[in-house]
């Protein structure tokens, strides 16, 4: 399965949106020497629906029993920023983000959305609609060989409490049900034993080690899969 096959697949379940523009007309201010940014699209887009009462919502993507997987929005910054900027949450990538980087991670998020169809989705607990972590697929380099991944990031006021499990397994199985996926990933670092038990609870199996280099630090990670035929067998079928 190919990243076209992914973006196919996501446009017919309505979810490849970068053929339908919510404006017909935008127009941007960008200083002379600056770069276009998400969050100036945001801007000028919520300025035009708040005038015309289409301020534009969330798009939901899966839902499990306890938890609501939706698209991130510029809405969703401060929240954001209180996973990133969280030390504890943050030790696998050596360190909180800046502000700056914050923004850059829900940029990228949001320009994934628009070119693959997928990316990190907000996980918002359905009784509050808070947002409590980042779960979804994306594709990741894993040893030279670009695949499937599950990834998740949670706040961690809701540690402890199967919420990324849930969220993964849902990820997991709409990657091979909906998007038609051979294999499905979790590359995690080596040191961080939660995301690898939470491989473990998503039926993944070791794979290989390699490392990655991020913030000047060699890093090692272990690649877990779990196989569309292992997961077919786990269905029963």
């Amino acid at each position: 399965m190919t990243k076209d096959d992914v973006r196919s697949a996501s446009r017919a379940l309505g979810l490849f949106t970068a053929d339908k523009p919510s404006f017909s007309c935008l127009a941007v201010h960008v200083p002379a020497g600056e770069r276009l940014t998400q969050k100036a699209l945001d801007d000028a887009a919520a300025r035009v629906g708040v005038a015309d009462g289409r301020r534009p919502r969330p798009r939901a993507v899966l839902e499990t029993d306890r938890l609501l997987l939706r698209e991130m929005t510029q809405d969703d910054f401060p929240a954001l920023c209180s996973m990133l900027q969280d030390p504890e949450v943050m030790y696998a990538y050596e360190g909180p983000f800046s502000d700056a980087e914050a923004q850059e991670w829900l940029d990228r998020q949001r320009a994934r959305y628009r070119d693959d169809g997928i990316g990190l989705w907000a996980v918002a607990l359905k009784e509050t609609g808070e947002m409590v972590g980042q779960c979804g697929l994306t594709w990741q380099d894993c040893a030279g060989r670009r695949v499937l991944e599950v990834g998740y990031l949670f706040c961690r006021a809701f540690w402890h409490r199967g919420f990324a499990t849930e969220a993964a397994r849902a990820c997991r199985d709409y990657a091979f049900r909906e998007l038609g996926a051979d294999e499905v990933f979790s590359i995690i670092r080596d040191t961080n034993a939660p995301s690898l038990r939470v491989a473990a609870r998503n039926d993944m199996t070791y794979r290989l080690t390699f490392t990655k280099h991020y913030r000047g630090v060699a890093m090692p990670h272990l690649a877990h899969s779990i196989t569309r035929c292992e997961w077919e067998r786990l269905q029963g079928r």
